[in-house]
């Protein structure tokens, strides 16, 4: 609870109660609790289920950066689908250009092969042919029958000569076709390598489309993340008040609060500020400090009185959630709010988003269990 100024009839006591806010403001900037408005910690470690509370806001809050990031994810994926398509549809071309191939090449090796043996057997005849025209020319009697014998032998050698050539020509045809049957062999490895590939690639990218799709489906709206952390805010400051210093907290814009809740503050001030809305406010202070206050603003007992018997409602030192730095009490242009305030209009609409929740008595107090 708060020091309302305005609620207090006394010039006096307004003068006491200025000096009482603006004392440990300086007393905070002498100690080094107030900072400028720089990086801001999403969250503190402990206590657990605040660590959880902070979570659950942070994916409220980025829910929807969140989901335009999947959608832009999953059309960065689909593309990379098409991508892997194409490239299964050019493998596949050529995985059948390299089988046709290796279909030409395979024939064209057993046709050299079989121009390679009938050459070796031309050969083999022509030899056969050259020995019995020279064995006829050795046979040869009179003048007339050895010219005709060496005719015919030097026919023959011409023949053999031929079918030596031929032999070497068809020996290299069919080295040369082992030669290309060889590579074909080797494209047909690669064609069917790159096409089983593609395909793996085109499926990973399919499953990945698949993958964020269902993180799409599955992520929760932001209204359920914020009930979620909504119904943990009691425990996290049961959990808080435990073992709670000082370190625990942060300052955002000169507000300090506790670590667990400085995001979730920080964007209710900018997207306030972004709808015209201007919010600021005091939110930590210490035990001795929330003595001071029940002092200044005349509670009956300042440990046993309860609140609403204080000038202005004024908590009893030890449950005041500001000691936590779960509380704020907000202004706006540097006034308290009021029910009619813009800013109080605004907060009453927006503010159950950022895990804030306004105590009725007092329309400047916001915490993260209302109280």
């Amino acid at each position: 609870m708060t020091t309302r100024q305005e609620l207090r009839p006394n010039h006096r006591i307004r003068a006491r109660a200025r000096r009482a806010i603006t004392a440990p403001l300086a007393a905070a900037l002498a100690a080094g609790l107030v900072v400028t408005a720089g990086a801001v910690p999403v969250q503190a470690a402990p206590p657990a289920v605040a660590g959880t509370w902070s979570a659950l806001m942070y994916r409220s809050l980025t829910r929807p950066q969140t989901a335009t990031t999947l959608r832009t994810t999953i059309a960065t994926q689909q593309a990379t689908v098409v991508t892997r398509t194409g490239e299964i549809a050019k493998a596949t071309t050529r995985n059948t250009a390299a089988q046709t191939g290796l279909t030409t090449a395979t024939t064209a090796v057993t046709a050299a092969r079989a121009r390679q043996t009938y050459a070796l057997t031309s050969l083999a005849t022509a030899k056969t042919a050259l020995t019995t025209a020279q064995a006829a020319q050795k046979k040869a009697k009179t003048a007339k029958k050895r010219t005709a014998a060496a005719a015919a032998t030097t026919k023959a050698k011409n023949v053999v000569a031929a079918a030596t050539r031929t032999l070497t020509a068809r020996q290299t045809q069919t080295r040369e076709a082992v030669t290309a049957l060889t590579t074909a062999q080797v494209e047909t490895r690669t064609a069917a390598a790159l096409l089983v590939n593609a395909t793996a690639a085109r499926e990973s990218a399919a499953a990945a489309v698949r993958a964020t799709q269902q993180r799409l489906a599955l992520l929760p709206p932001a209204e359920t993340l914020a009930g979620q952390a909504s119904v943990l805010s009691k425990d996290v400051v049961a959990q808080a008040r435990t073992g709670f210093a000082v370190t625990d907290t942060t300052t955002v814009y000169g507000t300090t609060v506790h670590k667990n809740v400085a995001y979730a503050f920080k964007r209710m001030v900018d997207d306030a500020k972004r709808s015209g809305i201007v919010l600021s406010g005091g939110g930590f202070r210490t035990k001795q400090r929330q003595i001071e206050l029940r002092k200044i603003n005349g509670c009956p007992d300042v440990w046993l009185a309860p609140s609403s018997s204080c000038r202005v409602p004024t908590a009893i030192p030890g449950r005041s959630l500001h000691e936590l730095g779960m509380a704020i009490d907000i202004s706006s242009g540097g006034k308290t709010l009021t029910r009619s305030s813009p800013a109080f209009k605004w907060l009453s609409v927006n503010a159950k988003k950022y895990g804030f929740v306004n105590l009725p008595s007092e329309a400047w107090h916001w915490s993260i269990t209302g109280g």
